[in-house]
């Protein structure tokens, strides 16, 4: 409201309350339209972030409730079938040494059991064919001929007796044949023939993983719980070894099993060697024992 001064001539404007409630109103709305407008702008910005970055980094691998892509189920498909006592390789026929070992008084119960194989894998066949699956393995998946033919050979020949080399021979031979009637794959015909001679079992089973795509930590973790579940097997049939106990056994034999893993992955052949004499002895006296169950 304006009103003249009339001292001065001048007009002066009179602040009422009804007009300060409306100033002050005024710039509360005035000032929520900038929050708002703001905070919009913000949330798009945010939101604009991730998408571009969607556009440009690649899409993480899709898991189904199970927590595994779908490779991982088909890698683990696959080794579970492959490594398992039901394929058909002959597994259950060999003892690599274990039944001399039993007639000779080396192995006699649970404990001796678990001293014997501990030795075999950490520093004897156990640790020799799991650094020739991991060095099959690689030279399958980087398509190395001349590697791949080098380590067929020298597996082939490091074998300590005549009754091994039939055992890791045969059971070879078994898997790549069921590899190719039942599971083949692009090229794997094409690096069977590349090896030009015999494949022992451990040169098999990394050469068909890594054709398969299947990475090469499990696969070794698998071929050695596989071997030694074998292991235990035999001796279960040769002395009085309860299915509790030879569990006990295995689930003992779990942490040297997953150091022989670790130890092979990063071992070159220049690392190969044994030292589990009295397991290679037991390998060329079970040619001459007078009865047998097992033919290694």
């Amino acid at each position: 409201m304006q009103v003249v001064d009339m001292a001065t001539r001048t007009t002066v404007t009179r602040i009422t309350p009804r007009m300060i409630i409306r100033r002050t109103v005024t710039n509360i709305i005035t000032m929520l339209i900038t929050i708002t407008m703001t905070s919009i702008a913000t949330t798009s910005i945010i939101t604009a972030i991730p998408m571009l970055k969607t556009t440009n980094e690649p899409q993480p691998a899709v898991h189904d409730r199970s927590g595994m892509t779908e490779s991982e189920a088909s890698a683990l498909y696959r080794l579970l079938t492959w490594l398992s006592p039901s394929f058909p390789v002959g597994g259950f026929s060999y003892s690599s040494g274990i039944e001399w070992a039993v007639e000779a008084g080396d192995i006699r119960n649970a404990a001796s059991l678990q001293n014997w194989l501990g030795a075999m894998l950490a520093d004897g066949g156990g640790f020799c064919d799991a650094v020739f699956l991991a060095q099959a393995h690689r030279a399958t998946e980087f398509c190395d001929d001349g590697a791949l033919r080098d380590v067929a050979e020298l597996a082939a020949a490091f074998v300590p007796s005549r009754e091994r080399q039939l055992e890791t021979s045969a059971q070879g031979r078994a898997f790549i044949e069921i590899a190719r009637s039942a599971w083949n794959c692009d090229g794997l015909e094409a690096m069977i023939a590349r090896c030009d001679g015999v494949i022992v079992y451990p040169v098999a089973v990394g050469l068909v993983s890594a054709a398969h795509a299947i990475p090469l930590a499990p696969t070794l973790h698998a071929f050695l719980h596989a071997l030694t579940s074998n292991w235990i097997s035999a001796a279960s049939r040769l002395i009085p070894l309860g299915q509790t106990d030879g569990q006990r056994v295995l689930a003992a034999l779990e942490p040297i099993v997953s150091a022989t893993a670790k130890r092979a992955i990063t071992a070159s052949l220049d690392d190969l060697g044994s030292a589990t004499f009295r397991a290679d002895l037991a390998s060329l006296r079970h040619e001459t024992q007078y009865t047998r169950l097992f033919r290694s």
